[in-house]
């Protein structure tokens, strides 16, 4: 009776019902599964998951982890809304130099190239601005400094955390955009007094600096988006930002580099990190 109101045959049914019974193979996984996508803050994908159970010796492959999280509804939502951002932008206060990137961003050892710029964060308690400086070697934030506005010393003091690590004599080019933080004083004393070579995008060309505009857009889907700020204060906001980008640094694998973060591929290449 019950097979012919599922309409299957009685081999399926009986196929099915033995498979049910069998203990899961996959118990002990599965549960390492669920941890590991805690532990990511609930961002890791299942390629992220597979290659970190790699490097703890289990051994599944990428379709075993993808259907078990799946099964398990573990599923990453980024947020993609668009608004307009905040611009720090302010007129041609001064000569643009020329953009010597051309969207070209790769480079072939640390600090050869260098995209900067400042992002804004809106949460209950306020605002707080970020500027980084991101090495286009391996996409590790060389320099950052965060801060409740959008000053002149945020912009360099980023640029001068990143010279204050730079590898000796590297000739480094610096791309920015045309906000105003580049073409003050300051900024250009900093460049010139450590032989930066200066270049910019195009005006209100977002793709001429896609690598920083990347690299903020993968920041604030893992950190920032579809998480509960309120009642986190300014203060404690910057803190938790500020121990992301050092997991950024230290922690955080990419599949572009052997599924290995930027300071371990920086050691795997002879670059001390």
């Amino acid at each position: 009776e019950i097979t012919a109101f599922l309409r299957i045959s009685r081999s399926s049914y009986e196929y099915w019902r033995a498979r049910l019974s069998r203990p899961d193979k996959y118990a002990a996984l599965r549960g390492r599964v669920r941890e590991l996508f805690e532990e990511g803050g609930r961002n890791w994908g299942y390629r992220t998951i597979w290659a970190r159970l790699r490097r703890e010796g289990r051994r599944a492959s990428e379709k075993v982890v993808r259907r078990l999280m799946r099964e398990e509804g573990l599923e990453v939502v980024y947020n993609r809304r668009r608004r307009r951002g905040w611009s720090s932008y302010e007129g041609e206060v001064s000569a643009a130099p020329p953009n010597l990137v051309a969207r070209d961003f790769s480079a072939a050892a640390p600090d050869e190239l260098w995209v900067t710029d400042v992002t804004e964060f809106r949460v209950p308690a306020g605002k707080v601005y970020l500027s980084a400086v991101v090495d286009c070697y391996d996409g590790r934030p060389a320099g950052w400094r965060i801060g409740p506005r959008p000053t002149a010393s945020l912009a360099n003091g980023s640029l001068l955390d990143a010279l204050a690590a730079r590898r000796e004599g590297a000739r480094t080019v610096v791309h920015s955009d045309r906000g105003g933080h580049y073409r003050w004083p300051g900024w250009i004393a900093i460049c010139g007094e450590h032989g930066l070579a200066r270049s910019m995008s195009a005006k209100g060309c977002s793709p001429d600096n896609a690598a920083c505009e990347g690299f903020f857009g993968r920041l604030k889907n893992e950190f920032f988006h579809y998480r509960d700020w309120e009642g986190v204060s300014l203060a404690e906001f910057s803190e938790r930002l500020d121990a992301y980008l050092r997991y950024y640094c230290s922690g955080r694998i990419k599949r572009s580099l052997g599924w290995l973060s930027p300071d371990e591929y920086r050691r795997s290449e002879g670059w001390a990190a």
